[in-house]
């Protein structure tokens, strides 16, 4: 009974949200309930100020409580800040669903989620980025929609910087500390075609507008990037994701205006305990 449970599970989870499983953004959708997931990405791209290939590896643990709540833990190791590899930064993340309207082959779903991180790294540029450049706060809410191998989802959030350099500033101001942050994603399951078996292998095709606008600094303002990914599901427990992230158009000093990433992650199903 628990493996027909758990396959059975599988098949409802990976064929209905397997597109919403995005590379660089998360969807208003969360993880089965009780469970657990390791994820390890990298990030490597040519430096825009050096001759350095930047680095950035960053392990992470995600928690599925219940249908509503989940959240991630993360530290990363980079390079990008200094010309020797070093821990960077910790990160916490939680996602809370609120709305579910569920139909057959389709559902419309909104989160809120919250973010705290910290980071070692010095204030050197005006790209406000919560997963390794600096430490902050970051709010926001995500509505996704899905129909049949399509999902749609949108993000809007909030982020400030938290970082002693400010209220140090007399005259001219130097840093950015406040951003708008936004991302539309698309997802579509391209393989398989017919869905029979958890053991199929899925081919998951992406592509996502990232942009960010700076609220409290006249200079540099805002950055547009897109971001195709492909992602592979193996037995519906292990996601393989490979993205390229490049700019469209920018205003603001950057470490990067393009770079690669490589994600794998594992799940693990009532990890946290059998679901009542």
């Amino acid at each position: 009974m628990k493996c027909f449970f758990i396959t059975t599970s599988l098949l409802f989870i990976i064929h209905l949200n397997a597109q919403e499983l995005y590379p660089y953004t998360e969807s208003a959708s969360n993880m089965p309930s009780k469970s657990l997931s390791l994820k390890l990405s990298a990030m490597f791209g040519k430096g825009l100020h050096s001759d350095r290939i930047l680095q950035r590896y960053t392990p992470e643990v995600m928690f599925g409580f219940n249908k509503k709540w989940m959240v991630h833990t993360s530290i990363s190791f980079s390079d990008m800040h200094k010309n020797s590899f070093y821990f960077e930064s910790a990160r916490l993340y939680a996602k809370y669903r609120f709305l579910s309207i569920d139909d057959v082959h389709k559902h419309f779903r909104m989160a809120a989620f919250g973010v705290a991180s910290y980071s070692r790294n010095h204030l050197d540029h005006n790209e406000i980025n919560l997963s390794g450049d600096q430490s902050g706060v970051q709010a926001g809410i995500i509505a996704t929609q899905l129909w049949n191998k399509l999902a749609i989802s949108g993000t809007v959030s909030a982020t400030e910087v938290l970082d002693e350099e400010r209220g140090k500033e007399t005259v001219v101001p130097i840093y950015a500390f406040q951003s708008l942050n936004y991302s539309l994603s698309a997802g579509y399951l391209l393989l398989p075609v017919e869905y029979t078996s958890y053991k199929q292998t899925n081919l998951n095709l992406y592509v996502e507008l990232l942009g960010g606008r700076n609220l409290d600094y006249d200079l540099e303002k805002y950055y547009v990037d897109l971001a195709p990914a492909i992602q592979l599901i193996f037995n519906s427990t292990s996601k393989l994701n490979l993205g390229y992230r490049f700019q469209l158009k920018s205003d603001i000093y950057r470490l990067m205006k393009n770079n690669f990433m490589i994600s794998f992650e594992y799940i693990f199903l009532n990890a946290l305990g059998n679901k009542k």
